[in-house]
């Protein structure tokens, strides 16, 4: 995982931007009062503070509502502190009924108690004779209530603000508004109302967020008081947190140097000027005369006897905090425009007249209002920018717009939202329809989402945008209901007709309010889709169900949107119907689940990919594996493999022909020794959307099927050439890219040995990524577009993370055993241990083999399987060619299911053809899943061996046109090295 962790290391200020979850970890959660019953009913009105406290935090929108403990002597109090360590602050009225509230103070922090004391006094009088009389620096803060509840939940924020402050600042650049004032009594009136209208403007902001927890993050994110008592710790708060200040209100006259200075408000704002010339500055104070002071230095002035002091306070931090809408003047402050959320802003702006926009920009006012709602990296984005470095008015104009929709878009990776047809965009989301699971496959979707976007890695590569495709998913309920409502549940599960479970699903009908939100969401997009299950099940450690449900692309590109309509439909109800395909049964059969626990949530995702003629399909398509049980000097297992394929990734996941590389090793190609070999075994087709299919209006999932073409086509498209070498006949050589003429063979050079497309280095950090996110090896789909038609970044789309299930590999196991002791030997072997119970064998044999009839022999072998798996007996499987390819030239064409009571499958290749290990197919990660010990063999080029003379001579139980049913009375023993790679099956009573 050191590629992931070195990246970290690199982009950890991505990673620190990203990081409101980390916010507000200090908090106030118990509260000790020490006060008389009255003082406390005084507090609440009613006598039900607590109420009072979880009503006032619920208003609000806030969480984490402080318990609170009352007691009424200071005694009790200091038994509970010291015995109860849960308290973190600790409020004290006047009247305590057993000392002073000085003493009690004192004897906390006597006792080492180092709580935050906060006294809450009731009258002004009282107070004046208890600063007169005492030094009061023992209480952290002292609080005048004024008739206001809110003084109880401003004293928690205080403290919790001040306990925060430094963190959340550095996290995040969490913003701060400074308070100089020494009067308790005018900061116990301004700061309830500065909280109110923080948490007015943070509710305004939430309301934004996609999600439920974006929304209580950016609640954290809420601007910081800071109360400063003189002019010291004003100036060490403002140098403190001096490009985060959103605005200072100041006192004229406070303590500075030990002493009251009747200009120290006046010094301060020069100060703070010299450093931030634009930031909002209001100065305050009884005598009116000192507005002219204030005005010379640049700082507004409120006279403190008005008598609308408060709401003169509120509407200056409304119009200079940037709460509230952005409202566009012109010069002469004439209104022009105003916006209330970041889509309001990108609407309009580009409908201001320049003089407005260069007004705002000039100074700095959409970085301040962007930070107000919590927008900081947008923020610390425009900053830096002056109006001077754009040519023209319109050249700010159109940057400023694309950064706010940038933004806006940037809220919703990551994270998967509900679906809103008003506010959904399809290029960057993930959204729910419907209530329930939203499956294996799409959990897995939705945490690449949250990797790519929290780490940055969605634009880390120059030039490439690395990205989860616009999706939706139907909830499991959707499935239920459809079920449900056509009666479909009980009918399914019996029925052994895959046909007639289909038919009965593509007649029934879709639940109404899901069929109008789908339509909601295709009139916004023109483009192919990819129906792909999802269920519940699917995409686990240990059984990934790889390959087993059906997926369907459709085109998408009907000019009657109810002809589009009708083609999704059908292609999510295929998918709901091989919930119940015998091959789907078949495979449940052999994990520890029934199938009446699984339950189907659809994928919709947007087809990588561009348009030509009737074709899509992207440049090249593939699978990466964190592992590699077949690693080839000098890459180790870690290092993983790769299955590449032009066009659509069909081609890997069903074992067809593919282009197989090392990351690390990119140059080096695995499976191909000469050009003849390249030119005998590479990829000749590819799979590509027939855009065409459907086009009459059949809305049958079976339209949609993929076609393979010629790579002359994919020539012709201009999509080979930049992934191709060519043969030269005379010279038996392999020249990159098709610049002369000769056969085309898909070697993918120009992208793994010149590096026209960083695939290696993108791999490696989202194979290293995946590691370290699951703790697991992983599988990835991805496509690749070299040149979207729509134009922007070359496109990297991971379409699918799975954990990577792997036996462990712990036992050195000894394999020197004679060859003629031998049924078996091959180097490169998947799995680790010793099997020695197994007496059965099923044999495909390679003289009796005849490619053209592979369809028949897959048939044979369901047969045979079907009676020992439903007995329980475990077998051997010998074949040639391919297990599990689509391709019958290749080799034999069976559907996990139809093998799914194997132990030990051995793949022997034909005297003309290398059998490759195809480590990117849903068959291969099915055999690992269920730990199969697979054996690949060419005997030809040296690599192992099978003793097909002594399997033909061994008497069949039973046996059908290409395959025979072997019994032993002894054992076999199969032997499986994982650390070498190397394996082993012995004859009957021959120990291995």
């Amino acid at each position: 995982m050191a590629e992931f962790r070195d990246f970290l290391e690199e982009h950890s200020e991505r990673a620190r931007l990203s990081g409101f979850q980390r916010l507000m970890q200090r908090r106030v959660r118990e509260i000790l009062l020490v006060s008389s019953p009255y003082d406390s009913f005084v507090l609440a009105e009613d006598g039900k503070l607590q109420e009072k406290i979880l009503s006032e935090y619920m208003e609000h929108s806030l969480s984490y509502a402080p318990g609170l403990t009352r007691v009424s002597s200071g005694v009790e109090a200091l038994s509970l502190a010291r015995e109860q360590h849960r308290f973190n602050l600790i409020v004290t009225t006047m009247h305590i009924d057993d000392m002073s509230v000085v003493d009690f103070a004192r004897q906390v922090r006597a006792a080492g108690i180092g709580t935050p004391i906060i006294l809450l006094t009731y009258d002004n009088r009282e107070l004046a004779d208890l600063l007169g009389r005492f030094d009061t620096s023992i209480f952290d803060r002292i609080f005048n209530w004024q008739g206001d509840f809110r003084i109880f939940l401003t004293i928690v924020k205080h403290i919790e603000d001040q306990m925060n402050v430094v963190h959340d600042n550095h996290a995040v650049g969490v913003q701060v508004i400074i308070l100089v004032e020494d009067s308790i009594r005018y900061y116990s009136s301004y700061l309830p109302m500065f909280y109110s209208e923080l948490f007015k403007q943070s509710q305004k902001v939430i309301e934004e967020g996609p999600s439920t927890s974006q929304k209580l993050m950016r609640m954290r994110a809420r601007p910081k008081i800071l109360l400063a008592n003189t002019f010291e710790q004003a100036i060490v708060f403002f140098e403190t947190y001096r490009k985060d200040v959103l605005g200072v209100i100041s006192d004229i006259r406070f303590p500075r140097d030990g002493a009251l200075d009747v200009g120290a408000g006046i010094e301060l704002v020069r100060r703070v000027r010299a450093a931030r010339p634009d930031l909002p500055v209001l100065l305050q104070s009884s005598q009116p005369e000192n507005a002219q002071n204030a005005h010379a230095v640049g700082a507004s002035f409120l006279w403190k006897n008005s008598e609308t002091l408060l709401e003169e306070l509120r509407a200056f931090m409304i119009q200079n905090f940037a709460f509230g809408d952005f409202v566009f003047r012109m010069p002469d402050g004439r209104e022009m425009a105003r916006a209330a959320n970041l889509r309001e802003l990108e609407e309009v702006l580009p409908r201001v007249p320049d003089e407005s926009l260069l007004y705002h920009a000039e100074r700095d006012h959409f970085s301040n209002w962007l930070k107000a709602r919590t927008e900081f990296v947008l923020a610390d984005r425009l900053k830096p920018h002056k109006v001077s470095e754009y040519a023209t008015v319109g050249d700010l104009r159109g940057y400023l717009t694309e950064q706010f929709h940038e933004q806006r878009l940037r809220r919703y990776r990551g994270i998967v939202v509900d679906f809103n047809p008003d506010d959904f965009e399809t290029s960057t989301n993930l959204a729910r329809i419907g209530s329930g699971s939203i499956g294996g496959k799409a959990r897995g979707l939705a945490f690449i989402s949250m990797l790519l976007n929290q780490y940055g890695i969605r634009d880390n590569f120059p030039g490439v945008r690395v990205l989860v495709p616009g999706s939706v998913v139907l909830c499991t309920d959707v499935f239920n209901e459809f079920l449900a409502q056509n009666d479909l549940w009980h009918f399914a599960l019996a029925c052994a007709d895959d046909a007639e479970i289909f038919r009965r699903f593509m007649a029934a009908e879709f639940p109404d309010k899901y069929v109008a939100q789908l339509e909601s969401y295709l009139s916004g997009i023109t483009y192919p889709l990819a129906v792909r299950s999802s269920s519940i099940l699917e995409d686990s450690l240990y059984q990934p169900f790889a390959g087993v449900y059906e997926t369907y692309m459709v085109p998408n590109n009907d000019a009657d949107a109810e002809v589009r309509l009708g083609h999704l439909l059908a292609a999510i109800k295929g998918v709901f119907a091989s919930t119940f395909s015998n091959a789907a049964k078949d495979y449940v059969k052999a994990t520890n689940y029934r199938l009446e626990e699984e339950q189907m949530a659809v994928i919709i995702q947007r087809v990588i990919g561009n348009r030509y003629a009737d074709r899509y399909y992207p440049h090249f398509s593939g699978v990466a594996r964190s592992h590699n049980s077949y690693p080839v000097e000098p890459a180790k297992a870690d290092d993983g493999i790769v299955a590449l394929a032009l066009g659509l990734g069909q081609a890997v996941v069903d074992g067809s022909a593919t282009m197989s590389f090392c990351p690390r090793y990119p140059r080096t190609a695995v499976g191909f020794a000469t050009p003849r070999d390249w030119l005998k075994y590479s990829q000749n087709r590819f799979f590509a959307l027939d855009l065409g299919a459907g086009a009459s209006g059949a809305s049958g999932a079976d339209e949609f099927l993929l076609k393979t073409h010629d790579l002359t086509i994919a020539e012709a498209d201009g999509v080979l050439p930049p992934l191709c070498s060519t043969y030269s006949a005379e010279n038996d050589a392999l020249y990159d890219g098709a610049s002369r003429p000769g056969a085309r063979v898909v070697t993918f050079a120009p992208v793994l040995k010149h590096g026209a497309f960083p695939l290696p280095d993108i791999l490696k950090l989202v194979m290293d990524m995946g590691r370290w996110g699951m703790n697991s090896p992983v599988e990835i789909e991805f496509a690749v577009n070299l040149a979207p038609e729509t134009g922007g970044p070359q496109q990297f789309a991971m379409l699918q993370m799975r954990p990577l299930v792997r036996g462990a590999e712990l036992s050195d196991l000894k394999i020197d055993v004679a060859d003629d002791r031998l049924v078996c030997r091959s180097p490169k072997v998947l799995g680790n241990g010793r099997l020695d119970k197994i007496r059965d064998v099923i044999v495909v044999d390679a003289g009796t083999f005849d490619r053209s009839r592979s369809r028949d022999v897959a048939a044979e072998v369901a047969y045979y399987n079907s009676r020992l798996a439903g007995e329980g007996v475990p077998y051997i499987l010998f074949g040639v060619g391919r297990w599990g390819s689509t391709d019958p030239w290749l080799g034999i064409p069976v559907q996990w299911g139809q093998i799914s009571g194997v132990k030990v499958i051995v793949e022997a290749g034909f005297t003309d053809f290398r059998v490759t290990p195809s480590q990117g197919s849903h068959f291969f990660q099915n055999l690992t899943s269920f730990m199969v010990g697979y054996f690949t063999v060419n005997e030809y080029v040296d690599e192992g061996f099978v003793d097909w003379t002594w399997l033909a001579a061994q008497e069949p139980v039973s046996k059908r046109g290409f395959t025979r049913h072997l019994r032993f009375d002894q054992p076999l023993t199969a032997t499986m090295n994982g650390r070498t790679g190397e394996g082993i099956i012995c004859k009957p009573g021959v120990w291995c």
